[in-house]
């Protein structure tokens, strides 16, 4: 009986950013995600290069990736399955979360939705210290294999270590795996459902 090489988490590189905007696209494809973000060359360009600037420029913003030892990608590298960018800045500190969208997505909407997370984060968390998940994307072949609570452990633990709240704008799947590790949903009853307003602590 074979048994699956156990899951690795390290921090994520600049190396890492062209098989992370892979994942992401690969994740995230729902009719309404892929209406802000096509999935074309000029979108992912655009994707991969938000990336870079903040890795380079945000020492705040921590990347870390989850890898499978045992299988490689297409380039002969270990195979990133799932990643998670977990934000330790608060909003002001942070700036613009997105440089200036791409051509091919459509900024209007794009401003609508992404404005509206901002406002309802702030609504939940107001002015109390909290670091942010902004994103955590697990590959549909490594799902319920632990990746996505490895990922929320990785913020969750320094969070508590500092004596600060989490924050998270879940989709509806991936309420139960938030939920586990402490999260409360806090979303307007009357609200949108498409995102949940989660917080921690």
């Amino acid at each position: 009986m074979s048994t699956l090489a156990p899951l690795v988490l390290e921090l994520a590189t600049i190396e890492d950013l062209p098989a992370i905007t892979e994942l992401w696209f690969t994740v995230f494809n729902d009719p309404g995600m892929r209406k802000l973000f096509p999935d074309t060359p000029g979108a992912r360009e655009w994707f991969t290069e938000a990336n870079r600037i903040d890795m380079l420029t945000k020492p705040y913003q921590k990347y870390i990736k989850i890898i499978d030892p045992s299988t490689k990608d297409a380039q002969g590298q270990t195979r990133i399955v799932a990643y998670a960018k977990w934000d330790l800045a608060m909003p002001d500190e942070r700036g613009a979360r997105f440089p200036p969208w791409h051509g091919d997505m459509p900024s209007h909407d794009c401003d609508a939705f992404f404005g509206g997370l901002e406002i309802e984060r702030k609504r939940v968390m107001g002015g109390r210290k909290h670091y942010y998940l902004d994103m955590l994307g697990t590959h549909p072949d490594y799902r319920c294999r632990g990746a996505g609570s490895m990922l929320v452990r990785w913020g969750c633990e320094i969070a508590d270590r500092e004596g600060a709240g989490a924050y998270i704008d879940a989709s509806k799947a991936g309420v139960p795996l938030y939920a586990k590790h402490g999260f409360v949903d806090r979303s307007e009853p009357t609200g949108p459902r498409d995102v949940v307003a989660m917080a921690r602590g």
